[in-house]
């Protein structure tokens, strides 16, 4: 696991980390951890296919006939191996 220091954190700031760590039982580190994880991390985070599907749907989709079109179109090629030689 990675190390982070913060440096400069102002003394209110880290007051107010140790108040609400206490408040739920824990400690500061382990507040610090809670809130990046939940930062940055979110659980309700959309994710790139569902966003994509929804801007579909919003758009009025795709006709069978169109996505047919589409497949129609679509190179079936088998992908070569990348060279690095």
């Amino acid at each position: 696991m990675a190390t982070l220091t913060v440096r400069n954190l102002p003394d209110e700031v880290h007051r107010a980390l140790r108040v609400r760590a206490a408040q739920r039982g824990r400690s500061t580190e382990a507040e610090v951890r809670d809130i990046l994880d939940a930062t940055v991390r979110p659980p309700e985070r959309i994710k790139l296919g569902s966003l994509l599907a929804s801007i579909a749907r919003e758009a009025g989709g795709l006709t069978d006939e169109e996505a047919e079109s589409f497949n129609q179109l679509r190179d079936r090629t088998p992908a070569e191996p990348m060279s690095f030689n």
